[in-house]
């Protein structure tokens, strides 16, 4: 948007609700990938447990630079694909849960880097649900008319928070970058339709990294607990993902009179394959019906979903009008589930 358009934008008491979509994607995959051999080699596991536990085959890791790194692409291939340059934007919101620094924010990073002018952005974290977040957000402001085009970006560089000496959470993340952009469209057949989205603080106990933050700024102390790695408890959330994922993936479903027959797609956070499967048990969908990259680039956190979405529109599997359900459950807890109609 021109600089002349951002003071010509119309007062709120004017604006009218609209339908926003989705009318682009792109995403980045750094080169070095990282397979089950290479953790077999020197922990006590093998490919085949990796595989039975997770799904997981292998994962890419970004061995110099940072999540902005990844996100860049990602966007810049997003706007490629829709003939459209940086300064057409209005908003970038990075979701991540690590930025390249505390501050500023990676959305300044990455705005800084695309060299975008006249707009603004900020960082979502909600760990694995961080784009499900942020893309809720950026159809809030196109659907209320402030803003015409937003770029969400889910983006993560895991291998800097993983312990790889921990076999419990080493094996199963990567790193990459995925982009969406949101604008608005006059076609009420297409678009953000619905979303579900929740949090639940109890859950934060199983699932965190203790330091880093205000409660427990880097010590000498903190560094030795090895506390600015990713800490899981597998089984306490494994237990609540695979129920939380699938029953509000369910939910969107029922009240939008959907059955599995009108579902073209669910596009699941890739965190293991039995929780993607519980879901897609619940909604009563066949594997077909299911985007799963899993087994290529491991759990990329908020990069997951936008990957997918990236992946499968290259392929030429999406078609305008496909009903779609996003779904996701991360650190928090947080989850939620988005519903869809493809808009191109």
């Amino acid at each position: 948007m021109s600089q002349a358009n951002y003071r010509n934008r119309k007062p709120i008491s004017q604006r009218k609700l609209r339908r926003a979509a989705i009318t682009s994607v792109g995403h980045y995959l750094p080169e070095d990938v990282l397979d089950n051999k290479f953790f077999s080699s020197y922990l006590d596991t093998s490919d085949e447990w990796i595989k039975t536990r997770t799904g997981i085959a292998e994962r890419r890791i970004l061995k110099n630079g940072a999540t902005s790194d990844m996100a860049v692409p990602a966007a810049r291939q997003a706007l490629e694909r829709r003939g459209i340059g940086v300064e057409d934007l209005d908003v970038i919101i990075v979701c991540t849960v690590t930025p390249d620094m505390m501050f500023p924010s990676t959305a300044c990073v990455v705005q800084h880097k695309l060299g975008a002018p006249n707009l603004w952005g900020f960082d979502v974290s909600a760990a694995c649900s961080s784009f499900l977040f942020g893309l809720d957000t950026a159809a809030r402001y196109v659907e209320s008319g402030m803003y015409e085009r937003v770029l969400v970006i889910g983006a993560d560089k895991m291998s800097s928070i993983i312990d790889y000496q921990d076999r419990n959470t080493c094996i199963l993340f990567g790193d990459g970058a995925g982009a969406v952009l949101v604008e608005a469209t006059e076609d009420e057949d297409v678009g953000i339709i619905d979303s579900i989205l929740r949090i639940d603080g109890y859950g934060g106990q199983f699932l965190n990294m203790k330091a880093g933050g205000s409660l427990n700024p880097a010590t000498q102390e903190t560094v030795d607990k090895k506390w600015h790695y990713v800490y899981q408890e597998g089984r306490s959330v494994f237990k609540n993902a695979v129920v939380d994922m699938a029953n509000v993936s369910h939910e969107i479903m029922v009240r939008n009179n959907l059955t599995a027959d009108d579902i073209a797609y669910l596009v699941p956070h890739q965190a293991n394959l039995r929780i993607i499967d519980g879901t897609r048990e619940r909604m009563g969908l066949p594997e077909e019906k299911v985007m799963i990259n899993i087994q290529k680039y491991g759990n990329t956190t908020a990069g997951t979903i936008p990957i997918c979405l990236s992946e499968w529109w290259a392929d030429g599997k999406v078609k305008k009008g496909d009903n779609i359900v996003l779904s996701s459950f991360g650190a928090g807890y947080t989850w939620g589930a988005i519903l869809l109609k493809w808009a191109y």
